[in-house]
């Protein structure tokens, strides 16, 4: 059998390598403004967390000056340009053209913060005060629907653990990895945003967006001595008449039956001028395919490695991000049902990224992509070779002019940050040139992406 074109051993070594190198959207106003911090206090390039950020996101989005008389209510839209190198036959999306489309790419309203807002005042041990809520609700542009987006509700207080101070805390949320405070992770991790009308690669690991919204998952984390974190947890996909209620739409989802455990350990330390993290999470999942129940299930496990370094230095931050995800799966349902040519495949996924922001305001990032796996003609029909292969780079620059200050007296601490993001392929979907069988090649799918990113 194929093994995926990076193995287990290459990611581990790269990873290694990175932590012996000598020495949200996260960031919605409202925890700014419960801070009375600006989003340069816990973000270099925003969703990107710092030390600071980290420890409020442990803390259960609950730090308080107690003084704020705003309810914690944000709100975020994304206007943007899309333009693909050879425009789509049919239209991008229904109701929009092949090529050179317009559109607020999401619209979303954020209740974040103290779940409670200040009822308690400053007081950190009062119980109101250690609850912490992250919920969105997010209209779609391009499908033209609203839906719930990312959810999670928390408890978080600190205490001790074999003498080791520690923050510790317990959530319910609806995405694996949400509640991870480093920007590694699927959930958090680069590219933050981008096109919905551009063409992407068909593959993808589950725990890489595969069941976001759709499921419910609950868990327990702590971090211990500020060096050793920890987090069990387990999720389980909601039923179609709830997910339908939130505006979820069940129809051919890989649906998670009976619990799927879910664990994370990372440990961080100063590394010179910066910190550094190195980590491992993973998924192990029982699925029925499509969520057709008459084969029985598949069963899905992803094993996953990361490691960040974050330096600031001066005006100049810098965040490298590497990530390894390898998701084997035995696909005896599938097979059954004729979805799969083989009873299993594993796949591997790998992220490099590295980010770079000045004064808080002008950035830039640069990202290396490569997914890869058994070929397998049915379950990657779109693909003239039968194969998940993907490989290119994401380049973007960014303006933030209110990161440090800014928006109107009357809602403070808005904010807005313009991209300018370009996806390069060199494969898509299995092949450099006429991937699809229709004549389309990888690079046809090359795409320039301008967003605005606007926060209040």
């Amino acid at each position: 059998m194929k093994l995926p074109l990076f193995t287990i051993r290459t990611a581990v070594a790269a990873i290694v390598a990175l932590w012996l190198v000598p020495s949200v959207v996260q960031a919605v106003p409202s925890f700014a403004r419960q801070m009375n911090l600006q989003c340069s206090a816990c973000h270099t390039e925003y969703p990107i967390l710092n030390d600071f950020g980290r420890q409020f996101k442990l803390s259960g989005y609950t730090l308080s000056t107690g003084k704020n008389t705003i309810p914690p209510i944000s709100a975020m839209m994304s206007p943007s340009f899309t333009a693909t190198q050879e425009g789509q036959p049919g239209g991008a999306a229904p109701g929009f053209k092949d090529n050179n489309n317009t559109a607020v790419t999401q619209a979303s309203i954020f209740y974040a913060g103290r779940l409670f807002g200040d009822l308690a005042g400053e007081d950190p041990n009062a119980l109101a005060n250690k609850f912490g809520v992250f919920l969105q609700a997010t209209y779609d542009g391009i499908g033209k629907s609203w839906a719930w987006d990312n959810a999670e509700i928390r408890y978080a207080d600190s205490g001790t653990i074999g003498g080791k101070d520690a923050l510790f805390g317990f959530y319910v949320n609806n995405n694996p990895t949400f509640q991870d405070p480093w920007n590694t992770l699927p959930a958090w991790g680069y590219p933050f945003t981008g096109s919905a009308l551009a063409p992407t690669p068909a593959a993808a690991t589950l725990i890489d967006g595969g069941v976001s919204q759709q499921v419910a998952g609950f868990g327990a984390y702590t971090m211990i001595d500020d060096t050793l974190y920890l987090d069990l947890g387990a999720y389980r996909t909601f039923g179609t008449r709830f997910q339908k209620y939130v505006g979820v739409d069940p129809s051919g989802e890989t649906e998670i039956t009976n619990l799927a455990p879910y664990w994370r350990v990372a440990a961080q330390k100063s590394v010179g001028k910066g910190t550094l993290e190195l980590g491992t999470f993973g998924m192990a999942s029982n699925t029925f395919p499509g969520s057709d129940h008459s084969a029985g299930t598949d069963h899905i496990y992803d094993f996953g490695l990361d490691s960040q370094y974050q330096i600031t230095l001066g005006q100049h931050a810098i965040t490298t991000m590497l990530s390894y995800i390898y998701e084997h799966q035995n696909l005896n349902a599938s097979q059954s049902l004729g979805n799969s040519l083989n009873r299993s495949n594993n796949m591997g996924n790998l992220k490099a990224t590295i980010d770079y922001l000045y004064d808080s305001t002008y950035g830039g990032a640069i990202q290396y992509f490569v997914i890869d796996g058994n070929r397998d003609s049915l379950l990657y029909s779109g693909s003239s070779k039968g194969s998940p292969l993907s490989d290119g780079l994401i380049l973007q620059a960014n303006y933030m002019p209110f990161n440090k200050g800014g928006g109107p007296d009357f809602w403070p601490k808005s904010s807005v940050k313009f991209s300018l993001q370009y996806v390069i392929y060199n494969r898509f979907d299995g092949s450099r040139y006429n991937y699809d069988g229709s004549g389309r090649n990888a690079q046809d799918n090359n795409t320039l992406y301008l967003e605005a990113w606007v926060l209040f």
